[in-house]
């Protein structure tokens, strides 16, 4: 029987992806753990009241934006049309993936013990935490993770803002610019 390759969920916003998000699906695939990185955008995260962009236009720069050898995109959570668990996500996708790995920015560490059914995501999965500058790693209520040491400091709320616009995918760029209206702050 062929063995199916362990793979890394990476959930988020992607409200737009940037090249902070294309680092860490980079190193996620050198690690030796991993085989294959899941990538699933939100409709809309559980801890968000509302999204810059609607998912379906995210769901394709997203894929547009890591089409490469070991990604693979899910539509999965979009196709829910509400905001989706991580636990509800691994356990549908977890029929068809063999998922063991869980992606995170280290922005969420503040709020991980909140998720729904952590217990349940902390007992069976190992996190991969993506560090940032100036982001404190508290990885106490953590049983078992990897960090990933992510040199690009940016946020994709700072992109919308119109701030470090340098980080943007340039297969994406001139759509990004165009659905936040920042067209005109781009520095040549």
């Amino acid at each position: 029987m062929e063995k199916r390759p362990s793979t890394a969920l990476f959930g988020g916003s992607f409200d737009p992806p940037h090249l902070g998000h294309l680092e860490i699906v980079k190193k996620a695939l050198e690690l030796k753990e991993a085989d294959k990185v899941l990538i699933v955008p939100t409709y809309l995260n559980p801890f968000k009241s509302n999204f810059a962009v609607e998912p379906k236009k995210r769901l394709q720069w997203v894929k547009e934006a890591f089409d490469m050898a070991g990604v693979e995109v899910s539509d999965f959570e979009i196709k829910q049309e509400r905001p989706v668990y991580t636990a509800e996500t691994v356990k549908e996708l977890g029929k068809n993936h063999n998922i063991k790995y869980i992606i995170i920015g280290a922005d969420n560490l503040k709020s991980i013990t909140k998720w729904k059914d952590f217990d349940y995501l902390n007992d069976n999965f190992i996190w991969i935490v993506a560090t940032r500058e100036g982001q404190e790693l508290n990885l106490k209520p953590l049983k078992r993770y990897i960090l990933l040491n992510i040199k690009k400091d940016v946020s994709s709320t700072e992109i919308r803002e119109g701030k470090k616009l340098n980080f943007l995918i340039e297969k994406i760029k001139p759509q990004v610019l165009l659905e936040y209206n920042l067209i005109g702050k781009v520095k040549s």
